[in-house]
């Protein structure tokens, strides 16, 4: 017998340890800001699973990645973004986007 899970509808924790000193400056911040730590890391985790350009610009920033890579990818997404705007892609520019998917995500 196996029980149905009600994915999507269960709550998770995440948890991660920091230094008091930094959880303090994120306290302040947050105060000033007029946020919570929950609300806060919710908007966080909404922007990066929705895709938020800000967002992904920053992971780019700061992921570990080849200068050659972060420029292949930067001008990818610049060629989606000009696309969904244009609403017309190549044959040659879907290609390049899933080449770029294959490469950072070989499993799917």
């Amino acid at each position: 017998m196996s029980a149905e899970i009600d994915y999507g509808k269960l709550t998770k924790r995440v948890v991660f340890t920091e230094t008091d000193h930094r959880h303090a400056q994120l306290i302040i911040r947050l105060q000033h800001d007029g946020f919570t730590q929950a609300k806060f890391f919710r908007h966080l985790i909404s922007a990066y699973i929705d895709g938020d350009p800000r967002i992904i610009n920053y992971i780019d920033e700061v992921k570990e990645q080849s200068q050659v890579r972060k420029k292949k990818s930067q001008k990818l997404r610049e060629i989606g973004q000009q696309a969904v705007l244009d609403n017309d892609l190549s044959e040659q520019q879907v290609h390049d986007l899933f080449d770029i998917i294959a490469e950072e995500h070989p499993d799917l």
